[in-house]
C-alpha cells in the first residue's frame, strides 16, 4: 500500500478515491477523464439499463455469493460511480485522474510507478487484438516496475485466449506468474497475471 500505483482503464470507479483515503500514492488513467462530471454522469445514466440487462441475460457467468443478485450489484456499482464523480469533481487539479488511452505513450518517465494495475480491461477485451495488448502492456511496463492484470477471463467468463501468447511473449525477458485471488465474481475469474522485472542477468 506504500508503493506508487498506476491504474489503467480505471473508468468511473471508486478505486482511486478509496485508495487515496487510505493514503495511497495513486494515479488513474482513462480517456473518459477528459470529460466533465456532467458529461460522464449523463453517459452513465444512458448505459445503466443496457449494462444491467446484459448482466441479467448472462446470470450463469457470475457467482452470486458475496453479491446476491443483479439489483444489489446495480446498487454497489452506482454507489461506486457516484463516489468517483464526487471525488473527480473535487480534485481535478491534483493530477490523480489523467486522460490517457493505451497504448499511447504516457506523460511519465521510465519506472515512475512501482505497480501498474489493469482491472477488467486487458486480456478481457480480446477483440482488441494481440498487437494492441502487447503494445499496451509494453507501455505499462515502461513506467511501472510490475504490472498486474485481472481477471484472466473474457467477457463470456471463458479463459482469455490471449493468456498463453502473452505469457510466452514476456517469459523470455520478465518474471511472469499467475496468482490465485480470494476475490471472485465472474465465473472462473479468480486469477491474476503478474509481469515483473526482467529475469535476465
Amino acid at each position: 500500500m506504500g508503493k506508487r500505483i498506476a491504474g489503467f482503464g480505471d473508468g468511473p470507479a471508486s478505486f482511486n478515491a478509496e485508495a487515496k483515503e487510505m493514503s495511497c500514492d495513486i494515479t488513474s488513467f482513462d480517456p473518459i477523464y477528459e470529460f466533465s462530471r456532467d458529461q460522464m454522469e449523463e453517459r452513465i445514466d444512458e448505459v445503466r439499463d443496457i449494462v444491467m440487462e446484459q448482466i441479467r441475460s448472462n446470470m450463469d457467468n457470475y457467482e452470486w455469493t458475496t453479491i446476491r443478485n443483479p439489483g444489489e450489484l446495480e446498487d454497489i456499482r452506482m454507489s461506486a460511480m457516484h463516489r468517483f464523480l464526487d471525488d473527480f469533481e473535487k480534485i481535478r487539479t491534483e493530477g490523480r485522474y489523467i486522460p490517457h488511452e493505451l497504448p499511447a505513450r504516457l506523460p511519465f518517465g521510465d519506472g515512475a510507478f512501482d505497480i501498474g494495475l489493469s482491472s477488467h480491461f486487458l486480456l478481457m477485451y480480446t477483440q482488441l487484438g494481440y498487437d494492441f495488448h502487447i503494445h499496451a502492456i509494453d507501455e505499462m511496463l515502461r513506467v511501472c516496475r510490475e504490472v498486474r492484470i485481472f481477471p484472466l477471463v473474457d467477457l463470456n467468463s471463458d479463459e482469455s485466449r490471449m493468456i498463453d501468447d502473452v505469457i510466452d511473449h514476456y517469459s523470455e525477458s520478465h518474471e511472469v506468474s499467475i496468482l490465485k485471488t480470494d476475490y471472485r465474481f465472474q465465473r472462473g475469474g479468480d486469477r491474476l497475471l503478474v509481469i515483473g522485472r526482467s529475469s535476465l542477468p
